[in-house]
């Protein structure tokens, strides 16, 4: 990771102003398995605290570990009675039958790389390149994500580079090649930048 941070201070001085502010890297990784990318569709439009409540009821009424045969043992309106919507259950249902089918594999997704993860990921109902991209630098421990789509980001940018309006995904890739290979730890200092305290 030192390596990964030399590279980022010596290419963009904004990120390195943001480095000594932010201090040391801490990212929090996650398991790139099902539970995982289920707690990321929980979690789409809602705040963590929100969030962390239904994933929690969810876990419980699953029996604890979040699995695709357990989820599909659930009733549908048993998914909705923690907190789910209609929509959130039918996309944590169409990804447990992908993965129990295997159309989803968590193991070979680890191997692919990050196009195809994406391409495999965006089938299931509700998983957007977005949570990909996420599942990408939390999950897989990708180093070279930029996720063009994230709000955060995009803020993050406007404030740090003093621009006028949100960039664009295509003016995000432009600065972003100063930071290639390490685009997915330039994005979490800037995440950081805007949001100190988010458990990222």
């Amino acid at each position: 990771m030192k390596e990964a941070i030399h590279h980022l201070r010596q290419s963009d001085p904004i990120l390195s102003e943001i480095i000594d502010r932010v201090g040391e890297y801490q990212i929090a990784f996650r398991e790139p398995d099902f539970e995982t990318l289920v707690k990321s569709i929980v979690f789409q439009q809602l705040s963590g605290r929100v969030a962390n409540v239904i994933f929690a009821r969810l876990a419980k009424a699953a029996g604890e570990k979040v699995t695709p045969e357990r989820i599909l043992k659930l009733r549908p309106s048993r998914m909705r009675a923690v907190g789910l919507s209609t929509q959130k259950t039918a996309y944590i249902r169409d990804l447990a039958r992908h993965a129990r089918d295997g159309t989803v594999d968590f193991e070979v997704l680890r191997e692919l790389p990050d196009g195809e993860v994406i391409e495999r990921l965006t089938q299931v109902k509700g998983v957007g390149v977005w949570t990909v991209h996420m599942f990408l630098i939390f999950a897989l421990r990708r180093t070279d994500v930029l996720p063009v789509g994230d709000l955060g980001i995009r803020n993050a940018i406007r404030k740090a580079y003093g621009l006028a309006e949100l960039p664009q995904p295509s003016e995000m890739e432009v600065l972003a090649e100063r930071w290639r290979p390490y685009c997915s730890v330039a994005s979490w200092y800037l995440w950081r930048s805007v949001e100190p305290n988010a458990n990222l």
